[in-house]
């Protein structure tokens, strides 16, 4: 399967900005699922230093700064991504119950670094006494873990409503929690925040979604600009990914920009400006299947 993506990022100040410094995170990754077979990023006004980095996660980052006037920063990425499905969609999932996963990953001392770092919670992922409960209900005693995470992800999506607009990226999750609605970025938190209560290793995923769905499939929630799910080490599946804001696992419709711990690590285009005004930001995301 190959897509094309095109990302564009306008800012709009209501004077003038004479100085600005921002990371992109909208490069593709290279994964086993997907190949990134070309890559361009256009930024308006021209930037005088544009330079490329890989950050701890292996995430790949453009750091740009404009030292002129402007009134208007414009970041238009296309993007062209191989996927393979290699899963598939009934995927066959090991019975190894979640806590020997979990006392595995506590007893071991080396070989499964990067999987205990996805363990520990941030400031936005810590749980709460009522999360804790919430993702109880999915973690009984002996459990397969990736039944268990499925189950998890069943019931955020159940019991929670997508609502654009009603949170920010820095509402807490006790609000999410007590208001039942919020977005992708919100969901993926909590789906997060559950799972790291357990014990066990779970990541953000910043990506896409296939804007116009193919013939006989529901086009999925959030679609419109970047998404977010997340990802949970299962022993002998590997890294597998799931979204809470649409109830399945992540198929070849999903593009992967990044991933980090939470929606922090892995923002779209961050920076800062020299301006005390206010600003207009629109984002327009076109992910379209294309022929060979």
């Amino acid at each position: 399967m190959l897509y094309s993506v095109e990302h564009t990022t306008k800012y709009q100040y209501h004077e003038q900005v004479s100085l600005c410094h921002n990371i992109a995170a909208l490069a593709p990754r290279n994964t086993d699922k997907q190949t990134c077979r070309a890559f361009n990023i256009v930024i308006s006004p021209l930037p005088e230093v544009l330079e490329e980095h890989i950050d701890f996660f292996g995430n790949k980052l453009y750091y740009f700064v404009i030292e002129q006037e402007h009134e208007e920063l414009t970041v238009t990425v296309r993007s062209q991504v191989e996927k393979t499905n290699r899963m598939g969609n009934q995927p066959s999932y090991p019975l190894q119950g979640w806590e020997n996963v979990r006392d595995m990953l506590l007893a071991s001392t080396g070989e499964c670094m990067d999987e205990k770092q996805f363990t520990h919670p941030t400031e936005i992922t810590t749980a709460t006494d009522e999360i804790k409960d919430y993702a109880e209900k999915s973690f009984p005693i002996d459990r397969p873990l990736f039944e268990a995470v499925y189950d998890l992800i069943k019931r955020i999506y159940t019991d929670f409503t997508f609502t654009p607009g009603f949170t920010t990226i820095s509402t807490p999750l006790s609000v999410v929690m007590k208001e039942r609605k919020g977005v992708c970025q919100d969901f993926a938190h909590l789906a997060i925040s559950g799972i790291h209560s357990m014990g066990l290793p779970a990541r953000y995923v910043s990506g896409y979604l296939e804007t116009v769905a193919p013939e006989g499939k529901v086009k999925l929630t959030g679609v419109d600009a970047s998404h977010a799910w997340i990802s949970v080490f299962i022993p002998g599946m590997g890294w597998v990914d799931f979204d809470p804001t649409n109830n399945q696992l992540a198929d070849e419709q999903y593009i992967t920009i990044g991933w980090g711990r939470d929606y922090f690590d892995i923002i779209p285009l961050k920076g800062v400006i020299m301006s005390s005004s206010p600003h207009e930001l629109t984002v327009s995301v076109d992910v379209k299947r294309i022929e060979e």
